[in-house]
């Protein structure tokens, strides 16, 4: 069951990728975890990232020739490396506006990157890329997300476990971020030799 405060999961499309509709209300920074490549004509380059849930991005090729620009054309070295995703609603298909998935930032470079490239035939569109600053490491509300997914898979006492060995400052900023629920369940897990 989903909380009622984030009604994104309830439309997300079904399909096999990161869909443009996924953006329609936000962007999203991804970190790249792999980069295959296929026989496919039309998407043969699918980026993994964290938390893609077995929806990868497969981006177009304008969008792999800005990607290639900014971090060269080794894809196997694009790991770890981090990019934000947007709806574009004035990308067309077939002459119609439907909108498409265009990158305003990524990492790993030094300046605002800006190129013409491609949009229709005999057409360019300038693409800025900005830099993207990413903070190192989790963040404590990304690890108090952590902590929470091991409690609701009945893995209470690791986290707690886990969260009793952190110095005191550490362990602190991450429980300001659980919920009520999630930090009763730790506290009755809590070892005791801590």
């Amino acid at each position: 069951m989903f909380d009622a405060k984030d009604l994104r999961p309830t439309i997300v499309p079904k399909s096999d990728q990161l869909n443009a509709e996924q953006l329609l209300s936000e962007s999203m920074t991804i970190r790249v975890t792999g980069v295959t490549v296929t026989s496919s004509a039309e998407q043969p380059v699918t980026i993994h990232y964290e938390g893609d849930d077995g929806r990868p991005y497969k981006p177009c090729k304008t969008m792999r020739k800005v990607l290639i620009l900014a971090w060269g054309h080794d894809g196997s070295e694009w790991a770890g490396k981090s990019m934000t995703l947007f709806n574009d609603p004035a990308v067309k298909f077939g002459g119609q506006s439907v909108g498409g998935i265009r990158i305003s930032h990524v990492s790993h470079i030094e300046r605002d990157i800006a190129v013409a490239l491609t949009a229709t035939k005999g057409k360019k569109t300038l693409h800025t890329i900005k830099a993207l600053k990413v903070a190192k490491g989790p963040t404590a509300a990304d690890k108090a997300k952590y902590y929470t997914a091991m409690v609701k898979a009945d893995k209470a006492k690791e986290a707690a476990t886990e969260l009793a060995a952190m110095d005191d400052a550490q362990r602190d900023a991450i429980w300001q971020h659980l919920d009520d629920d999630t930090a009763g369940r730790l506290t009755v897990a809590w070892p005791e030799s801590a």
